[in-house]
């Protein structure tokens, strides 16, 4: 049957308003988990507030929108939430304090392996000539790829993506000695007087490289509720953020045991960060407001690494990598971390699990443990409004408007679940999921705006 059949088939079928409930309770989940099983709502006397049983959808929670563009939209917006909070203050235990705090916003990037197709703009918008001699359309596919591939330094590119993380707490460290140094306290000290709070995102360039958004704030040493110290402004905290970019260095060895020296490139692209609540704000000097940094942070956040970039699943094979839908300069970073993962002297970077991220083994979205709320609490939130929900509509079906509502303190949710499979059937079940996802991220937008 082709997509189309099998799409009226769907739309036809005797329970697909039962099948599109479920889907729609996911959010219109492209890869929903299928479960059967009952969940209850009990008192404190054992009786059953709310009880369902049967087959339900849970959503994936996939972040990459490549993958699910409804869970890496519920994604963004907990991403969204969790940096705003450590922005903005006010909300989430995080005191609005905070916003007259020194703060940055800061990217690193990856050093250079060897001159690569761009494709660069003069202020007036004219388009630079590439070093290959032509002009490339945004879109072109030889952007981020090696102009001559037979010099590309692929070896130190993939060793530099798979240390990218434990580089980066260098670089922490090295901020943390700055700025003890400019407290006039020893290191190991800092802590007792300051707190270095952050929270940094992970996004791929064209080249395949990860660079490194952050967002980092000084505290006094009891997290964002502490004054920071006397000293510490937020021209010190940019000085030392250049410090740190410039000798957070780890060093490593080739195959053939020479050294290799990994540290960030030379481009740091360092801004202030103002108060405003608009959430377009950019001003004149590079200063970024509250509300969009927070929302450029959610969308890197949710980006994968795509057909363009990398595999969205493990490589389980090596023969396998032929046969990926991605371009051929990220084809050879992943044969690349698959010959290195074969080696003895690379065992502890476990390599061949990561050549479908091109080497990368760190989390995409981290944060120090106080620089403001976390996911967990985000979604236990959400699952709490829920359960009110419920209850809220048990106490109105029963006793009317006039009803008192059920304390939440009082009921116990017992749930019950087993495994029936993942994913839809085929992929035109698929693609009306994400249908429905997308009707539903319009009418989101839609009561947005009209509460605005």
């Amino acid at each position: 049957m082709t997509d189309a059949d099998l799409l009226s088939a769907r739309l036809r079928s005797h329970d697909y308003k039962s099948w599109r409930a479920k889907v729609e309770a996911t959010g219109g989940c492209a890869r929903p988990v299928k479960l059967t099983g009952r969940s209850a709502i009990l008192d404190r006397d054992g009786e059953i507030l709310v009880e369902r049983a049967g087959d339900i959808f849970a959503p994936c929670g996939n972040r990459r929108v490549s993958v699910c563009p409804a869970c890496s939209d519920r994604y963004a917006g907990d991403a969204f939430h969790l940096l705003r909070a450590g922005l903005a203050g006010g909300d989430k235990d995080v005191p609005a304090l905070v916003t007259e705090k020194p703060r940055a916003f800061l990217t690193l990037t990856a050093p250079s392996f060897g001159p690569v197709h761009t494709r660069r703009t003069t202020t007036s918008g004219r388009v630079i000539p590439c070093r290959c001699g032509g002009y490339h359309h945004p879109d072109d596919p030889r952007l981020g790829s090696p102009t001559d591939p037979d010099t590309y330094d692929y070896i130190g590119s993939v060793l530099w993506q798979a240390h990218a993380g434990q580089l980066w707490h260098r670089f922490v460290i090295a901020l943390r000695r700055a700025l003890a140094g400019h407290l006039g306290v020893p290191a190991r000290r800092f802590r007792e007087v300051a707190r270095l709070s952050y929270a940094k995102v992970a996004e791929y360039q064209r080249r395949g490289l990860v660079h490194f958004h952050a967002v980092v704030r000084v505290d006094g040493p009891d997290g964002p509720g502490d004054p920071t110290p006397r000293g510490i402004s937020a021209d010190v905290l940019r000085a030392a953020i250049t410090t740190a970019a410039q000798v957070a260095v780890i060093a490593t060895e080739r195959p053939d045991g020479s050294a290799l020296l990994l540290g960030w490139g030379a481009q740091l692209d360092l801004r202030q960060i103002t108060a405003s609540n608009a959430s377009d704000v950019e001003d004149g000097d590079g200063a970024i407001s509250e509300a969009r940094l927070a929302g450029y942070v959610a969308k890197y956040a949710t980006k994968g690494t795509g057909t363009t970039e990398g595999a969205d699943r493990p490589v389980r094979d090596g023969e396998h990598i032929a046969y990926l839908d991605v371009s051929p300069h990220h084809r050879r970073m992943i044969e690349i971390c698959w010959q290195l993962g074969g080696l003895e002297q690379y065992e502890a970077l476990n390599l061949r699990r990561w050549a479908h991220m091109l080497g990368f083994r760190g989390h995409f979205l981290t944060k120090s443990q106080r620089y403001s709320t976390t996911f967990r609490a985000i979604r236990g939130e959400r699952r709490s409004w829920r359960v009110r929900h419920e209850l809220d509509q048990l106490a109105r079906d029963t006793w009317g408007e006039a009803g008192d509502p059920i304390d939440l303190d009082s009921v116990t949710v017992i749930n019950d679940w087993r495994l029936l499979g993942v994913g839809h059937n085929n992929h035109a079940e698929r693609e009306l999921a994400m249908a429905i996802a997308e009707r539903i991220r319009q009418q989101r937008t839609t009561r947005r705006e009209t509460r605005s």
